[in-house]
């Protein structure tokens, strides 16, 4: 408690000092999208998504094309991404805190509230899905949603054969986004914007959270924008499988929600489709992106604006078999990450291994607020003004439930499944889509086992109780 109120002080000081200079701090906007892939901006290699006002994010400031979610005890992957992002703890820690989550909210700890207390007006709308009551640590909260839109069984149950499919994405009887008349997307643009409006006339800096529920499924938009999709002009992903071999050991059975979303064995057919309403939400939300940027712009603050965009994961979308999010592979770790500000260079690529909760110690950094003990992620800011060349993690880890472990460490990944005992190795840089492993090729063995003894300091340093050394007994 004592630390918590030095910090409290500090933060106040340094707010009256700027106040007292006659400087305003810079607003922070972060823009949060949900499920959204690495891979779905087109001047970052895409050529089949239609996104210009992301295109325009990223020649305007700075994209780390390489940001880890580092994983989830749960399907819902969202809930651990979305508490480790407003806690600033890691996986397994903020795991055991979700009990205790009000007690955080209790001593300012979130990140919302640490912002506030550094001298910020503070505002969230859309997808929230966190166990702290948005409305108690925002001043202002609109429109709080739940983790996903409603579902339909028509949405599970779809007819895929080709031209018998009764689901239209932009048949607003369906409900989900379209649920209340108008697309959810649409309601967070206009709430962002009313919101900028409003704050740019207060003296007050801002941080806005502002969490659209796309591209999540059911992947809903106007029907213009999945006209811009025909099929024949959707390509499968070149790692596509019927059905992926370990499955049920790594926790994606048929029976999990999104896996359900495409038919067992996966056709080309069914995959192309999930692909097109992709896009196509995706498209929509960007159209959306470019109100609130253009609203930012007219209200005279994006000069003293920093603006961070990503999402809380990727996604499969027909990858190695799989449809969710559910797995170590970078399409479903992996969501794009674009800072913008006023002092940050233009069309700046930086590929050093981050994690998107990092978007957190950065904010907390321009605030000027000492970062807490209990934030264990790192600001992005020395490395976007290009300050600090080498990245603040030697490797990445991540894990999913006690299912799947993982580590990423110059440009290698081994990914283990300890229920199928299978271990999985991979040469990033040769071999980007994941599909040839290296495992058990003679050459590879010596780094397999570093790899393993990197995991095994990382499972310490991430409190990760699951016991790797009896499983793999062979790789210690």
């Amino acid at each position: 408690m004592k630390r918590i109120f030095s910090v409290m002080v500090l933060a106040m000081l340094v707010a009256m000092n700027a106040v007292a200079a006659g400087k305003k701090k810079p607003n922070v906007l972060f823009v949060f999208a949900d499920d959204q892939c690495y891979k779905t901006i087109n001047t970052l290699g895409n050529k089949e998504i239609k996104t210009p006002t992301l295109d325009r994010m990223v020649h305007e400031g700075v994209t780390f094309t390489h940001a880890y979610n580092m994983g989830a005890w749960g399907g819902a992957v969202c809930v651990a991404s979305r508490a480790m992002m407003n806690t600033g703890m890691t996986v397994w820690n903020v795991n055991r805190e979700q009990k205790n989550m009000n007690q955080r909210v209790e001593n300012r700890q979130m990140w919302s509230q640490l912002m506030e207390d550094a001298g910020y007006e503070t505002y969230m709308t859309g997808k929230w899905h966190v166990k702290a009551d948005a409305n108690k640590i925002f001043n202002h909260a609109n429109h709080i949603r739940p983790g996903m839109p409603n579902q339909t069984k028509e949405r599970y149950n779809r007819n895929w054969t080709p031209g018998q499919d009764d689901w239209s994405p932009y048949d607003k009887s369906k409900g989900g986004f379209w649920k209340g008349g108008k697309h959810w997307s649409e309601i967070v643009a206009d709430d962002a914007i009313s919101y900028i409006e409003d704050a740019a006339k207060k003296d007050k800096p801002f941080f806005a959270y502002v969490a659209f529920n796309a591209p999540h499924d059911p992947r809903q938009s106007p029907k213009k924008y999945v006209d811009m999709y025909p099929l024949e002009n959707i390509s499968v992903p070149v790692s596509f499988l019927p059905e992926y071999p370990y499955k049920d050991e790594m926790g994606c059975p048929k029976t999990l929600r999104d896996e359900k979303l495409a038919p067992f064995p996966r056709t080309e057919y069914s995959i192309k489709v999930n692909r097109q309403e992709y896009y196509a939400i995706i498209t929509h939300l960007d159209d959306q992106l470019a109100r609130i940027l253009d609203a930012l712009e007219k209200s005279g603050e994006k000069d003293n604006t920093y603006i961070f965009y990503s999402a809380d994961h990727g996604l499969s979308v027909g990858h190695h078999g799989l449809v969710g999010k559910q797995s170590l592979y970078d399409h479903s770790m992996r969501p794009p990450m674009i800072v913008i500000g006023p002092d940050l260079p233009k069309d700046k690529k930086l590929d050093m291994d981050v994690y998107l909760q990092d978007i957190m110690a950065s904010a907390l950094d321009l605030a000027g607020v000492e970062k807490p003990a209990y934030v264990e992620f790192n600001s992005l800011m020395p490395l976007a003004r290009g300050k600090q060349k080498k990245g603040n993690y030697d490797a990445i880890y991540g894990g999913y439930r006690n299912l799947q472990r993982m580590v990423r460490k110059d440009n290698f990944k081994l990914i283990l499944y300890p229920e199928a005992k299978k271990v999985l190795l991979f040469d990033l840089k040769k071999d980007p889509e994941e599909m040839k492993d290296l495992s058990d090729v003679k050459k590879y063995q010596s780094l397999k086992k570093k790899l393993f003894k990197e995991l095994l300091e990382l499972q310490k340093q991430m409190n990760d109780e699951v016991d790797l050394k009896a499983v793999y007994p062979e790789l210690i």
